[in-house]
């Protein structure tokens, strides 16, 4: 089942641009468009810890435009 506690990051507001995430309790996340209720993108505890590792470590950095 799911944590339907959906998590919105604050620097989505106003920009159209709206992620919100979940756990649900077999230790999925869930990743979604917070306006599209449509059934979210799902990734394993390990997969999502190594997106937010590579977060953190500036591997996914955009360059600037």
């Amino acid at each position: 089942m799911l944590d339907d506690t959906w998590k919105k990051s604050s620097f989505s507001a106003g920009q159209g641009a709206c992620v919100a995430v979940t756990q649900f309790t077999d230790g999925r996340v869930g990743v979604k468009h917070s306006i599209n209720e449509t059934v979210p993108v799902l990734y394993t505890a390990a997969e999502w810890g190594a997106f937010i590792a590579g977060v953190k470590a500036g591997e996914f950095d955009l360059p600037p435009r």
